[in-house]
């Protein structure tokens, strides 16, 4: 039986029309293992078989799109998503999916018996395309943030899941950030908008519950390693701890005339290959997170004009290393068949042929309870 959730929506300017949807079943109340998987996965404009107006133009019935290829394509991610791990992770987070039934009929469909017994969906209104996670174990306190920023709204919002494994909590942050379209730097605003509403979060959650793992997740339309990558000519979402980085950073905190607007303590996120995380340059961040790219994670997870971006992300605050409660073991890239060619890059669905899966790879985290 699904329940409607009442949805906490925290947002920069306002917003409307925000909808969730949590489901009860046959799902874990306890762990069966010491060990839990998490997976974030782009299964790339999984759109259902009916027509609501805001379809992509392949996935209208005039272009052949139709229920039965919808069916087709929903086993075929069931069969793939049981094959990551053992059993299928315990947690699947999803960015591109239609509306909640879409998400509904994964779960109880397409990956019948599997145990996900729990789930949330989340878009904002008008849009084609929203976030969601399924579940073995329950999903307490969704909020649904929004994201608007100088009259201009993200196309989808920040998704905040707060999941209780064996009596200590974890935080996630279910994320598909806006898209590069319309240019890298234009569009850079909107995704310095969404992390400077995950910050401004965490700090009210640090102050509740100090040292709780918090996991963000998701397609953050941004590479690791971006700031390099645009020659360090602007401060990007996701900022490297550099000396560079921060000395701009804290230009703009000068040229504001405020850390709290500018940014230097909240919109970007700093990311560390270290393990706790911590940060050299940037000595009064909100919050440095550990990324497992170049680490554990190698190549990318999207494979864009014969080049591997890394914008598809798992990044650990330092509650996942303090030897208390539940701790990072491993992240992989899900880099395997079907979800590869034989040439080992991703295989996008294709609507017209019903070949492929996604266009994005997997990213697989594995979680273990201290001693």
């Amino acid at each position: 039986m699904l329940l409607l959730y009442s949805v906490l929506v925290s947002c920069l300017l306002s917003c409307e029309g925000l909808t969730g949807l949590q489901a009860g079943g046959n799902g874990k109340n306890d762990i069966q293992s010491e060990a839990v998987t998490i997976v974030s996965w782009n299964s790339q404009t999984l759109f259902d078989g009916e027509e609501h107006g805001t379809e992509y133009s392949d996935y209208l019935p005039s272009e052949g799109w139709n229920t039965e290829k919808f069916n087709a394509r929903l086993l075929s991610l069931g069969e793939a998503i049981q094959k990551i791990g053992k059993n299928g992770p315990d947690i699947l987070a999803l960015q591109e999916v239609e509306n909640p039934a879409v998400l509904e009929l994964l779960a109880e469909k397409a990956l019948s018996g599997s145990g996900y017994g729990h789930s949330f969906f989340s878009k904002s209104p008008g849009t084609a395309l929203g976030i969601g996670i399924i579940s073995r174990f329950p999903l307490s306190s969704p909020k649904v943030h929004a994201i608007v920023f100088n009259g201009e709204a993200a196309p989808r919002p920040v998704l905040e899941i707060w999941i209780e494994l064996e009596n200590s909590p974890i935080v996630l942050f279910i994320c598909h950030w806006k898209s590069k379209l319309g240019g890298d730097s234009t569009t850079e605003t909107l995704r310095r908008a969404s992390a400077r509403i995950i910050l401004r979060r965490l700090k009210e959650i640090e102050n509740q519950t100090p040292g709780i793992p918090v996991l963000i997740m998701g397609d953050l339309n941004e590479n690791h390693d971006e700031f390099y990558r645009q020659a360090g000519n602007y401060i990007c979402a996701i900022l490297p701890d550099d000396p560079k980085a921060a000395e701009l950073a804290m230009q703009e905190t000068v040229f504001r005339d405020s850390s709290e607007e500018a940014g230097y303590q909240g919109d970007f996120l700093i990311i560390s290959a270290e393990k706790p995380p911590k940060t050299v340059y940037f000595p009064g961040a909100v919050q440095v997170f550990y990324s497992p790219w170049e680490q554990e994670l190698k190549n990318g997870s999207y494979y864009y004009k014969n080049e591997w971006e890394t914008i598809d992300h798992l990044l650990f605050s330092p509650g996942w290393f303090d030897d208390a409660g539940w701790e990072f073991d491993s992240c992989a890239v899900v880099d395997t068949p079907p979800f590869t060619s034989v040439k080992g890059v991703p295989v996008p669905y294709n609507p017209r042929t019903g070949y492929g899966l996604s266009d994005h790879l997997p990213l697989m985290a594995t979680i273990k309870k201290s001693p």
